[in-house]
């Protein structure tokens, strides 16, 4: 009887590796797909999940840490987005990532100081007005400052939003704002709805960025723009060295100082270094459709604007 059930075995032990494989596969399938989070290797679904956790962790002293981290140059990038983009009234933006308002308040300044300069230009073209003519031409005017321009601020997490929402409040914005809880993978809005898309800082903690290029080709109107700033990869050498140091030597420390959050910021820089390098990243928007795609580094390379058009 034990002879018989010798090429019985033999044919079990022949399955045996195919069937590991295949289970294995089958966990692979239930789990889903895997990518990274920082230098780990996890699922997307995890991913998305822990990156959350990361956001809603560093909401609240996220702009202290900002400063901190770049000694304020993070405000000078944003600046040059704005000035790149060069919005005038009228102008529909999206921003996506922007959780905490940085280039939606700078959004409504650029265009309320573009706004009074056309105002100016009117009135110095009616010498002849009376005073009275020329105060209720000003009167109206300034009371649409914005020139039927508006932001939507589009940020996966509500604790962002939330940190977002207090300081427009705190600051005075209202008109022409408006807050919306949504995932770049897959955004709330119509198709051909907007005539910019910007995300800055923000495009590295989107699991599918693919998926994200999609949805921004498809939100914006034909000839509408893309624009991302994200931090990139370092061209000087010596730089490069320096900052590889102060990133893992310094951020995550100021990190649990100021925020009491090692893990999060040494996630951050990770997430940094995973981020395509400048010709990678260009390549991946041209294959989402964008046109006259380019990019401009800023310090070397520690950052970089990327620009693309929907044509």
């Amino acid at each position: 009887a034990a002879a018989g059930l010798c090429p019985c075995r033999a044919l079990l032990s022949r399955w045996v590796g195919p069937l590991r494989a295949l289970c294995g596969s089958l966990r692979g399938l239930a789990t889903g797909p895997e990518t990274h989070f920082g230098f780990q290797t996890v699922t997307e679904e995890e991913r998305r999940e822990k990156i959350y956790h990361v956001f809603e962790s560093v909401a609240e002293k996220y702009d202290v840490m900002n400063d901190s981290m770049s000694l304020g140059i993070h405000r000078v990038w944003k600046d040059i987005l704005m000035h790149k983009m060069n919005p005038s009234p009228g102008t529909l933006l999206l921003d996506v990532a922007g959780g905490t308002g940085d280039i939606a308040f700078r959004f409504i300044n650029y265009v309320r100081a573009a706004r009074e300069r056309q105002l100016q230009r009117k009135l110095r073209h009616h010498q002849n007005l009376s005073w009275q003519e020329i105060a209720e031409s000003y009167q109206e005017d300034t009371l649409n400052s914005l020139g039927d321009s508006q932001v939507v601020v589009c940020d996966i997490n509500k604790e962002m939003l939330k940190v977002g929402k207090q300081k427009a409040a705190h600051l005075g914005y209202s008109e022409g704002l408006s807050w919306v809880v949504g995932n770049a993978e897959e955004l709330p809005f119509d198709d051909d709805k907007f005539d910019v898309y910007t995300i800055a800082f923000g495009i590295r903690n989107v699991t599918r960025m693919d998926l994200a290029l999609q949805e921004a080709y498809r939100v914006l109107k034909p000839g509408g723009r893309f624009l991302c700033l994200e931090f990139s990869h370092v061209n000087n050498p010596l730089l490069s060295r320096l900052y590889d140091l102060y990133s893992f030597q310094v951020i995550p420390v100021l990190g649990q100082v100021i925020a009491g959050d090692w893990k999060s910021y040494q996630y951050l820089v990770e997430s940094i270094r995973r981020f395509p390098p400048q010709e990678e990243w260009k390549a991946m928007i041209e294959d989402a459709g964008f046109f006259k795609v380019d990019y401009q580094n800023l310090n070397s390379g520690i950052v970089a604007i990327h620009s693309g058009f929907k044509l």
